[in-house]
């Protein structure tokens, strides 16, 4: 087949990880990002290209580098590359398909995608009682993407939603109930499932942790491993406390060949296909769907001409259980296929925005080995309120690079709701979780429909109730709401 010279491809992909309880002595997230960088040239097997990169583009983590893109620029010796820098909630998966599109404009002829974040060494900081030092910079990126709207509504926040895990278990309460599946039924689905996940892990040589763990162990909360919102015990979560970076670089076909970079370290971007729609999860009328995960899966797979049982590759977000579990339904997924190749944010790492990197460089490195084949990445932003989707292969695809934004369609499939700011009155009960958080006790919170169609959320210190809800199923039960609290249950 004769290639456009601009078809983007992938030739290196380099990942980086430390584990040093010392944080003095750990690099921090920008030099693991340099790591990553220089590691993706060496698995190119072109070390010239990174001074060639006309593009470099970096999804914030938990520091506060101002351009850690043009740092890494200065360093590799391309100080005229286009420098991105994405806030989080703007899904990382768009700054692979900027760089893929750009290619193949003809505007660069190469481009670099990286991340890292230095959770390890946060946290050995702080148990040490070390203050670390920050570098500063003075320059700014010549782009900042931020996302149009805030991913949390004010009434979430007040209920004291200050971290995602509460609005992910409530998607998951809400999926439990339609599906028709007990509390201890779900509850023992998911440990398996997370089970299984840790024994991928342990076979890939980047997971952060590959000790695999029993599912009676993820299942039950203990003290290694507390209930963080029911039904989420720590490892149904994204494991953040990690040292890990990651880098994907993209050349021109044309750019390729001028390096030497042989054919068969080529990975070919098929398709990204995203929906930037934004709706509050308490907005959402159907709270166990996500049209934009159909959508936009389903638009990758028509970009390339594959169904879902060509791919021999899948990589489903893993951030929570529910993530994995609506992709897996958007897409007609069975559970007898695996659904991750790294072993899941819980087990492989989650480094704090930007494990699609991790992904996909895991995903280039298995479809090399294999010697063929096609692999889907998928990525989340927020509470599942962007879904976008990464399709490579190790042959080109008939339509080149594919990049399509579905978000106005998705808009259309969604239906949304008011949400209350303050309710008193009868309710029915649309989802519920149970918030946990060291040293406090724990508080149940509910999302509750009310007669005229609006939502609310309210909560209760309620001993039993709070007990009662981690045992039976409450949604659809009629109750009554006083001043944002459970006040009696239907008897």
């Amino acid at each position: 087949m004769s290639l456009a010279p601009n078809t983007p491809v992938l030739i290196g992909a380099g990942v980086s990880t430390q584990r040093c309880d010392d944080p003095e002595q750990a690099l921090d997230a920008l030099d693991l990002m340099i790591a990553a960088t220089e590691a993706a040239a060496r698995d190119a097997a072109a070390p010239a290209a990174l001074a060639s990169l006309g593009y470099i583009a970096v999804p914030q983590g938990r520091w506060s580098y101002a351009n850690p893109a043009g740092a890494i620029a200065r360093h590799v010796g391309a100080p005229a590359a286009l420098t991105v820098l994405a806030s989080v909630g703007v899904l990382q998966q768009s700054l692979i398909a900027d760089a893929c599109a750009r290619i193949a404009r003809g505007e660069v002829a190469s481009a670099l995608v990286v991340g890292a974040d230095a959770g390890y060494r946060i946290l050995r900081g702080q148990i040490l009682g070390k203050s670390l030092p920050r570098r500063t910079q003075d320059d700014l990126p010549q782009i900042h993407l931020q996302p149009k709207e805030d991913l949390f509504h004010p009434a979430e926040t007040r209920a004291g939603f200050e971290m995602p895990v509460g609005l992910y278990a409530l998607m998951e309460c809400a999926h439990r109930a339609e599906q028709g599946w007990s509390v201890a039924a779900h509850r023992e689905r998911l440990a398996q499932r997370y089970a299984a996940f840790s024994e991928i892990a342990a076979a890939n040589p980047h997971a952060w942790s590959r000790q695999p763990q029993t599912a009676d162990f993820i299942r039950e909360d203990s003290p290694r491993n507390p209930m963080q919102a029911f039904p989420y015990t720590r490892l149904h979560c994204s494991t953040w406390n990690v040292d890990q970076g990651s880098a994907l670089l993209f050349t021109s076909v044309a750019q390729a060949e001028a390096l030497g970079v042989p054919r068969e370290r080529w990975i070919f971007p098929l398709a990204s296909t995203e929906s930037n729609h934004m709706v509050p999860v308490s907005a959402r009328r159907d709270l166990a769907a996500c049209p934009g995960a159909a959508i936009a899966g389903q638009a990758a797979l028509a970009a390339a001409g594959l169904s879902i049982n060509d791919l021999d590759l899948l990589e489903l977000y893993s951030c929570f259980p529910i993530a994995v579990e609506t992709y897996a339904r958007a897409l007609g997924i069975t559970d007898e296929r695996p659904l991750t190749i790294t072993g899941g944010m819980s087990f492989a790492g989650g480094p704090f925005n930007n494990y699609v990197l991790h992904a996909t460089c895991r995903a280039a490195e298995l479809l090399r080995a294999r010697g063929g084949g096609s692999a889907l990445v998928s990525s989340v932003s927020g509470m599942l309120t962007k879904q976008a989707f990464g399709l490579y292969a190790t042959q080109p695809g008939p339509q080149g690079f594919v990049h399509q934004d579905v978000s106005a369609a998705v808009a259309a499939a969604t239906a949304t709701v008011p949400v209350l700011e303050d309710y008193s009155g009868p309710a029915q009960v649309a989802a519920y979780t149970v918030l946990f958080a060291r040293g406090q006790a724990p508080r149940a919170v509910a999302l509750v429909d009310t007669p005229a169609g609006a939502r609310a959320l309210i909560g209760s210190n309620s001993a039993a109730l709070i007990q009662a809800l981690q045992q039976e199923e409450f949604v659809g039960r009629r109750i009554e709401v006083r001043d944002h609290e459970w006040r009696w249950a239907e008897a």
